[in-house]
């Protein structure tokens, strides 16, 4: 029996994912969806970590998968757990763009504080401060003057969590060893 079967196979295609990385990307999006459901939640304010698993599928899978997997889980989401008021794509929208951000930022790049506070502050400003409040906007149809100042404590508060909680994930020594292994980052 050949020992370099691995090393005598064809490359795979950029675009090729593997049965583990599928499942991975399920238990992700599972994670996903439960932290949404576990934190504090009022109609303006919503504070979950419900971002983590979409952080680590930029950090492993890039942007294409993060961003596709945050909106398909935010549809899920809804479909599985029903949503307060319909179902409203601007919220879709706004997933899509944040699993973007965090695979545009973190994947296949060494992990400096700059970029885990460049994706944060990127997620923060134009998709939570921006695009979020311009979504609760329309649905609720509450002043700005009213919405605008929880949201920017909210947003102050839960940026310092994302940066340290992405900090910790994407630095910690055992966790990288997991992401060398499964990461499609891999050289």
């Amino acid at each position: 029996m050949n020992n370099n079967f691995y090393s005598n196979r064809p490359k795979r295609s950029k675009w090729e994912i593997r049965t583990i990385e599928i499942v991975i990307i399920g238990i992700l999006i599972a994670m996903n969806i439960a932290l949404s459901r576990v934190g504090i939640s009022t109609p303006i304010v919503r504070i979950t970590f419900a971002f983590l698993p979409i952080a680590l599928l930029g950090i492993l899978f890039g942007p294409l998968i993060a961003g596709t997997a945050a909106a398909f889980s935010d549809l899920l989401a809804f479909v599985l757990l029903g949503g307060v008021g319909g179902f409203f794509p601007g919220f879709t929208v706004s997933a899509f763009i944040g699993g973007v951000a965090y695979g545009f930022f973190l994947h296949r790049k060494n992990i400096h504080w700059w970029r885990i506070a460049a994706v944060v502050a990127f997620n923060t400003i134009f998709v939570n401060l921006t695009l979020n409040t311009i979504w609760i906007l329309i649905l609720t149809g509450n002043p700005l003057g009213v919405i605008l100042p929880i949201r920017l404590a909210q947003n102050a508060l839960t940026a310092v969590i994302h940066f340290v909680t992405i900090w910790f994930l994407a630095t910690n020594p055992q966790l990288k060893n997991v992401y060398q292994k499964f990461s499609t980052a891999k050289k």
